[in-house]
């Protein structure tokens, strides 16, 4: 058996991969058992959005070259403008292309038993936890092609590992550079919070390169333990030529908290999806999104609260704008299911259209299989308000300025819950590109 792509990928090319990375013998069984079940998997059909015509499977490279970092100050300069490169000592990991580029960890969480690596050193060096979690509950491999096909050929990613009632205050950061114009990303993130502790990490993915034209498969899973509370920030802008697809989900346990904060700001036709099941008692979820399209980008992203535990909180927040002739489709699912009485399931969605091309779809979902429950939805679609307009520019605003600065304010909920004020500011100026 071969994939359908530009270069041989088949068990023995899977086989050698994994064996040129020192992988464990389970964890090259479990690539080529992903990669037997590829074919007969089918692709996933998000809501309202065709995608037989985009590219996820065929590439020519699986690896890019990449290169080592001495210092912080040596990074490209997009990588230097999400992290602070005076400190010294922040815990932060760089990831050029499918090379590790720079990796720091503070010696308090070495003694604290943190752990913090890249995924191929985690899967070697610490087997057996990266087995007990690496999409076994979270997100599972036979789910539709792309997930198999993410399992049998991850090429890159992250491990982070917090032991029980070791609280990190400060932020844990991930830099994911991207500028080979030919090979594909598939980057598995997988994060473990235990009992009693906490973590905020945040994540950048970047493409250095305009004529990236490669494909883009990312799963990420979050484990948050009992009464463990894990805060996960992102800001994605990927090149136009790229064809993406992100799954970033996560799970809870008893009293656990998990809080998301992403800005979705690829140039290129995405779907993403972003699912937390609350499955123990007390927990609760927070999902923000905040997305900007343009040109002539098609998108799909789907935003999902599931309560399984009593006693569960869970909101979503979506707010999107779109220009010139971009379209995206917002799906907010918030479902309650049978046992999960005395939960609250709530979410807000609003879309932004800048021009007449431009098209917004937002879709509260709310299902619901118990009586004892909160829940509620609100979704709007239109364009700046002309009273807003008017207000402010009786003062002296120009228009442009004044739409601008309104913009700015309707995103503003998302951008201010990411915690690395680099990143934030990131956001903030790719915002300001993208609406001018």
């Amino acid at each position: 058996m071969t994939t359908d792509t530009k270069m041989t990928i088949d068990q023995q090319y899977i086989r050698s991969f994994s064996s040129k990375h020192n992988e464990p013998e389970w964890f090259t069984q479990f690539r080529l058992d992903a990669f037997g079940k590829m074919d007969e998997l089918p692709m996933p059909k998000p809501d309202k959005t065709r995608i037989t015509n985009w590219n996820f499977t065929e590439f020519p490279k699986h690896e890019a070259e990449g290169q080592t970092f001495a210092s912080l100050s040596d990074l490209p300069e997009a990588a230097q403008s999400v992290i602070n490169i005076e400190e010294k000592d922040q815990n932060l990991y760089v990831q050029f292309n499918q090379q590790v580029a720079y990796i720091n960890v503070s010696e308090q969480l070495k003694e604290q038993g943190v752990i913090f690596t890249d995924i191929f050193t985690a899967i070697a060096e610490h087997s057996d936890l990266v087995k007990k979690y690496f999409m076994t509950d979270a997100v599972k491999v036979d789910e539709h092609k792309l997930t198999a096909f993410h399992a049998a050929l991850v090429n890159g990613g992250a491990f982070l590992y917090v032991p029980k009632n070791v609280q990190i205050k400060d932020p844990v950061q991930a830099v994911y550079i991207f500028d080979d114009k030919d090979a594909a990303m598939f980057n598995h993130v997988l994060i473990v919070a235990d009992d009693n502790s906490s973590v905020t990490y945040v994540e950048n993915y970047l493409s250095t390169n305009d004529e990236v034209n490669g494909i883009v498969n990312i799963v990420s899973e979050v484990i948050a333990n009992q009464n463990a509370k894990v805060v996960y920030g992102a800001v994605d802008t990927l090149a136009k030529g790229s064809t993406v697809y992100i799954n970033r989900r996560g799970i809870t346990g008893r009293d656990a908290q998990l809080d998301w904060a992403l800005g979705l700001m690829n140039d290129g036709n995405t779907i993403a999806e972003n699912t937390t099941n609350l499955i123990g008692e007390g927990s609760s979820g927070d999902a923000k999104t905040v997305v900007v399209g343009r040109g002539s980008q098609t998108q799909n992203f789907t935003t999902s609260i599931v309560h399984f535990g009593r006693h569960t909180e869970g909101f979503i927040l979506s707010h999107g704008v779109m220009k010139d002739s971009a379209s995206s489709i917002f799906n907010g699912i918030g479902k309650i299911e049978k046992g999960a009485s005395k939960a609250n399931a709530n979410q807000e969605s609003r879309v932004l259209m800048l021009s007449e091309r431009a098209r917004g779809d937002a879709n509260p979902i709310l299902l619901i299989d118990e009586d004892d429950v909160i829940a509620g939805h609100a979704a709007s679609v239109g364009r700046v308000d002309p009273l807003q307009l008017f207000y402010m520019m009786s003062r002296g605003i120009s228009k442009a300025d004044a739409e601008r600065l309104i913009i700015h304010g309707f995103l503003a909920p998302v951008v201010e819950k990411l915690p690395i004020e680099a990143v934030k500011r990131q956001l903030v100026e790719i915002i300001e590109r993208k609406v001018q």
